[in-house]
């Protein structure tokens, strides 16, 4: 991806060759599809079929205006798009550089989307989630608890730290509430009506994908059965 990137500061050639009569639609068609622009590419082969239908119409001049205007537009969008993704890269690998981690359980919202390039949803289910009292000892409760997806994990893995590592391993994994039955749950300690609504949302529509998915189904609060996570 990277890669990528510098290409395209580099090398500006499909803008000219976008400026080529009936023919320059499809350097946005390429270009749309190198940068997954589905939309530049769209209006590449929008613009290229136009042009070979009309080709000899009085309109013509006009589609090679607008084919030439979309290139520039494109172009900027495109380079603005790399900047700001390059910054991006360009601060975490400074983090990395430099050894700095970011606590998950103490950084701002901030750090997690502008600094980890964490999507807002994904930042606001772990803000939720401390703000009820949660604490992330392992990456792996990021999927978990927190919904993230997997393809997340590998790239904030040597950004993030956690330092309340309170629990001991052995302790029951949030998973246990989509498998004990009403007795069990009982039994560790969760209040007879906590209970029944847990085992009644999950015969209903499935097992819980994640704490967070428990938490919206059922409206419980999370201190009525923290000690199981």
């Amino acid at each position: 991806m990277l890669q990528n990137r510098e290409w395209l500061r580099n090398n500006s050639f499909w803008v000219w060759l976008a400026c080529v009569p009936i023919l320059g639609g499809l350097a946005l068609t390429y270009i749309g599809k190198k940068t997954e622009q589905s939309l530049c590419l769209n209006i590449g082969l929008g613009i290229t079929a136009a042009s070979f239908i009309l080709s000899s119409s009085s309109i013509i001049g006009l589609i090679w205006i607008g084919q030439i205007g979309a290139a520039v537009y494109f172009r900027q969008r495109i380079l603005a798009n790399n900047n700001s993704n390059g910054d991006q890269d360009k601060t975490n690998r400074s983090l990395m550089t430099k050894g700095q981690k970011l606590d998950i359980n103490s950084c701002s919202k901030d750090d997690l989307v502008y600094h980890l390039s964490l999507p807002i949803v994904y930042a606001n289910n772990i803000e939720f989630l401390r703000d009820k009292g949660y604490i992330f000892t392992h990456l792996e409760e990021l999927h978990e608890i927190a919904d993230i997806p997997n393809s997340y994990l590998f790239r904030l893995a040597p950004l993030l730290e956690f330092q309340y590592d309170e629990r001991k391993e052995g302790i029951l994994s949030w998973r246990k509430l989509n498998n004990y039955s009403l007795d069990e749950l009982i039994v560790c300690g969760l209040e007879r009506e906590i209970a029944i609504d847990i085992v009644k949302e999950r015969s209903i529509k499935g097992e819980y994908k994640s704490v967070v998915d428990l938490i919206q189904r059922t409206g419980l609060p999370l201190n009525k059965y923290r000690h199981l996570l």
